[in-house]
């Protein structure tokens, strides 16, 4: 089994043709990388973005079944993202759970799992929003 620094170093590019489920975007990378993890153990692809514009880039060939958005990131933010992805038609359905340590900087009526994130709740919304989670583990 790779060890955790392999796995940082995989390219993205294989989960882009892979046809990700799940978009993971956070400028942390250990955050990022930790998110990926779980939701692959979820039954899930994932792709991961370190900022918004990344994710936005993602977006342009890639529709996810939900995407995970930490709100504070250089570049463009969590909000800058969400901002933009509503202007779209295409992208405004898309399911968006936030993943922050500050829930009460959210935005109203988009959903909230607080950082240090709860394995359990995040399985939950993956099971609640994905079609790849058939082989997910049932959450603890």
């Amino acid at each position: 089994m790779p060890t955790r620094a392999h796995v940082s170093r995989l390219p993205s590019r294989t989960n882009v043709e892979a046809g990700a489920c799940v978009l993971v975007v956070d400028d942390e990378e250990d955050t990022r990388e930790a998110l990926r993890e779980v939701v692959e153990m979820s039954g899930c692809s994932a792709i991961v973005a370190a900022n918004g514009l990344e994710g936005l880039k993602v977006l342009e060939s890639q529709r996810p079944c939900l995407i995970i958005l930490d709100l504070f990131m250089p570049v463009m933010t969590g909000l800058e993202m969400l901002r933009e992805m509503r202007r779209q038609p295409g992208l405004a359905a898309i399911p968006v759970v936030i993943a922050t340590s500050a829930p009460s900087r959210a935005p109203p009526g988009v959903p909230v799992l607080p950082k240090p994130i709860d394995i359990s709740s995040l399985f939950g919304w993956i099971a609640r929003t994905c079609r790849c989670h058939a082989g997910a583990p049932e959450p603890s």
